[in-house]
């Protein structure tokens, strides 16, 4: 065959197979599978490849992220997280509300500058028994599928905080098994739209003297979570030490759950002991195994009080010191890549 000249025959036969193969081409893998959800919350193409977070799931350093009640967008508290801790954090945490479009562009120019996003969801005016029952369905499908074709990863931690009687789905307001099955419900309907790119965060406050309901009836289950975010703040009334803010809370968590633990919020209040406690904190986080801690670098008030307290790292230059010297002797810093 080598050497033979092509009959024009075969060569016309040639030509329409190419032209053939180029329109589906065209018609299936390529318009086809460009079209994200957006505001819109229109579905991705089954073509379109998901982005999955499995191999996110146990992180071999430690994690330092960083959470304000900005937008993604609002890139601020990431530039003055680097300024201050001496290096860009690795998650920025952010609030929305129920009912709010998932900000694709703003979480994808987070995870594009070496941040995966985290989104603290509000269920704010929305009942928890009416999130489990259904009513708010399309909602939930629309997220789903807004967060799926944003094609990068998200952690998402819904109804935070769920043990607080200062929130109206914590506890003398809302049922233990009424936030689970609100969880379960949401959680099945992302799994029912093959979303892959979610990592399930569930955060609880740390048990303390305002905090005082048991953790395990809150939980929904090693099938419906990833992470296990703890939330505690060194302060006035409770955080004294790493021994009595965290560790109560973290060996009642390990007798129902293995997940790994990320602190979703910490901080510590400004006063005569911040520098001790700062080095308390990464030295007892890392002695505990956690993955990572998120700092809260804002000014706020105690929870169920009007008592102001500054969190931010640059109170003082030895607690921005402390911060620097600490997070980085105890190995905080593992830096996720967009590819």
């Amino acid at each position: 065959m080598h050497g033979q000249t092509p009959r024009p025959g075969y060569l016309a036969v040639t030509a329409m197979l190419v032209v053939a193969g180029l329109f589906l081409v065209y018609a299936f893998g390529g318009k086809g599978s460009t079209g994200g959800a957006g505001a819109s919350g229109s579905t991705p193409s089954a073509s379109a490849a998901r982005f999955d977070v499995s191999s996110m799931l146990h992180p071999a350093g430690r994690i330092l992220g960083v959470v304000d009640d900005k937008t993604p967008w609002q890139y601020g508290i990431v530039t003055t997280f680097k300024r201050q801790a001496g290096h860009a954090p690795d998650i920025r945490e952010y609030y929305a509300s129920w009912g709010d479009d998932f900000d694709s562009e703003g979480n994808a120019f987070l995870w594009r500058h070496g941040q995966l996003p985290m989104l603290a969801l509000v269920p704010s005016g929305t009942p928890l028994a009416d999130i489990a029952g259904g009513s708010q369905d399309s909602y939930i499908r629309r997220l789903a599928r807004q967060i799926a074709a944003y094609q990068g990863p998200l952690a998402l931690s819904f109804a935070g905080e769920m043990n607080g009687p200062w929130n109206l789905w914590g506890p003398g307001h809302t049922k233990a098994a009424d936030f689970v099955a609100a969880w379960r419900h949401v959680h099945d309907i992302f799994r029912s739209l093959g979303v892959t790119n979610v990592i399930w965060v569930w955060s609880p406050h740390v048990v303390d003297t305002g905090t005082t309901a048991r953790l395990r009836p809150y939980y929904p289950g090693d099938a419906y979570t990833d992470w296990v975010g703890v939330i505690g703040y060194y302060g006035p009334i409770d955080g004294v030490a790493f021994s009595s803010l965290f560790t109560p809370t973290l060996r009642e968590i390990a007798r129902f759950s293995g997940k790994p633990v990320l602190i979703t919020e910490t901080g510590v209040a400004q006063s005569s002991r911040k520098e001790e406690q700062i080095r308390d904190l990464f030295q007892g986080a890392a002695k505990a195994g956690v993955i990572g801690l998120v700092w809260y670098d804002k000014r706020k008030t105690w929870p169920g009080s009007s008592l102001l307290m500054d969190w931010r790292i640059d109170t003082s230059v030895g607690a921005e010191a402390a911060f620097r010297v600490e997070s980085a002797r105890a190995g905080f810093g593992h830096p996720f890549t967009s590819g």
